[in-house]
């Protein structure tokens, strides 16, 4: 039986791409004297190896470093990325069925010039389809042709202070991505035009920027700067100040012309103070962090809060290297959305699988508790188990989505308890770069959800398979 036409061409694609990486795969395993370290942020690759001229052959070394004149080099990369996602219940029941699923294609190609040791261009040109979503694709699934990053940057160095100045569009990840993040599991990641300094010197890295969200379109070279929304802050991070501690402190600032909430739709802007510790040391990890915010919406007083940990132990002696970690998470919501002031806390820019790769829930409003263990049973090879059990912290506040939109108001009920997830992930490094991941998530609405409308339990399924190089 054919394929609707809808279905057929991003088909097609997967099978074109598919084929490409296995042929890929064979000429990575063929050739492993370099690896390409890619980074979640291409323009922060390690390709050291590569500079030595006797790596500079077969795919990818004689891309990596194309000498061009003395001091003067390109270095091209990419990633193919095709993902397949099905959700039962979108929303526990309140978003349209996805009948097949939902089959996403993510394309990338960047070029890195430096011309000489103190000046770069970097530019990221991306393709993105989707296919299978019911009414469509949404503004993250889908971008035909569109820069990711395009910026230009001078830096002063080598030495041990180094000052570096970027303009242009560009993708920001600050700290552990608890609050600003690229957003990797949609086909289009969130990037910024904006300006960014940095100045690194030893012990520290301090960053300042000020710039506006780039907002997503489906077509080609037509994603705009957001004229709704202002981001500017002053991020510091300290390293080794203590055996196997690090240190964030940070300022964030944020404005919005229509911040949406349960109390209602203003002009917001919102000052964040927040401090991370985090490190690893004699097998324990540990990552803590707590934020103070105060602004206005509206008329009324913005004050809202957050703390979040998450601290494991891993049995490096026991085979499969087990890890078992527990996270715990607290966000402020508002206590009475009639007297004008606002307790709800923005997690600003996070990334959608907050709590689980069915990105369903946000970090507004709630507190849980999140056990898991991972394992690598062999090579290559890494898997993850782990439950959520997800609450409303103030009963007059409801619940929102990642992107910070209602997912459900509070609609007169005094339910704290929202739902329960268990999650079962599993990835394998197929060859230098390319990954295979799989993952099953099961979401029980609890009481809030089945008092307040739909509350059907979500299921959700996803496979992608990756290569960067």
């Amino acid at each position: 039986m054919a394929l609707p036409l809808h279905m057929a061409r991003p088909a097609t694609a997967l099978m074109l791409g598919i084929a490409a990486l296995i042929v890929l795969t064979l000429d990575v395993r063929a050739s492993q004297i370099c690896a390409v370290e890619a980074a979640k942020l291409r323009f922060e690759d390690n390709i050291d190896c590569f500079r030595d001229p006797a790596n500079q052959t077969g795919f990818p070394g004689a891309f990596k470093v194309i000498p061009l004149s003395e001091d003067t080099y390109l270095s091209i990369g990419g990633e193919i990325r095709q993902r397949y996602e099905y959700t039962e219940n979108p929303a526990f029941g309140g978003d349209p069925q996805d009948t097949r699923g939902v089959w996403m294609q993510r394309l990338t190609l960047h070029g890195d010039l430096h011309l000489g040791p103190h000046l770069r261009v970097f530019g990221q040109a991306f393709h993105a389809l989707e296919a299978g979503r019911n009414g469509g694709p949404s503004p993250v699934d889908e971008n035909r042709f569109e820069f990711q990053n395009a910026f230009v940057e001078a830096s002063t160095g080598p030495g041990d202070t180094i000052l570096s100045a970027r303009v242009g569009r560009q993708e920001i990840e600050l700290g552990s991505g608890r609050l600003v993040s690229v957003r990797e599991g949609p086909n289009n990641r969130r990037n910024f035009d904006a300006a960014r300094l940095g100045l690194t010197f030893p012990g520290w890295q301090i960053d300042g920027f000020a710039g506006r969200p780039v907002v997503p379109a489906s077509g080609v070279l037509n994603d705009q700067t957001s004229d709704a929304q202002w981001f500017w802050g002053l991020y510091a991070t300290g390293r080794d100040l203590v055996p196997g501690g690090n240190l964030d402190l940070y300022y964030l600032g944020f404005r919005d012309d229509a911040g949406a909430f349960v109390q209602g739709t203003q002009e917001e802007e919102r000052h964040s103070l927040g401090i991370r510790y985090f490190g690893r040391d004699a097998g324990w990890d540990w990552n803590a962090e707590a934020l103070y915010q105060f602004g206005s919406f509206g008329s009324g007083d913005i004050r809202a809060w957050t703390v979040a940990t998450n601290s494991g132990f891993t049995f490096a002696s026991v085979p499969w290297s087990p890890r078992v970690g527990l996270s715990m998470n607290v966000a402020s919501g508002d206590d009475d959305p009639t007297d004008g002031d606002l307790g709800t806390f923005n997690p600003l820019f996070p990334r959608g699988n907050y709590f689980s790769e069915a990105a369903v829930l946000g970090p507004r409003n709630f507190f849980n508790v999140n056990p898991t263990v991972e394992i690598s049973p062999a090579p290559g090879w890494s898997a993850a188990l782990g439950s959520n059990f997800f609450w409303r912290l103030e009963t007059d506040d409801g619940v929102y989505t990642p992107s910070g939109q209602i997912l459900r108001a509070p609609n007169g009920s005094d339910a704290r308890f929202v739902g329960t997830g268990l999650s079962l992930s599993a990835s394998y490094d197929i060859a230098a770069n390319l990954t295979a991941t799989g993952i099953y998530t099961r979401l029980f609405a609890g009481e809030f959800l089945h008092q307040t409308g739909p509350g059907e339990d979500i299921d959700f399924f996803e496979a992608t398979l990756q290569y960067k190089f």
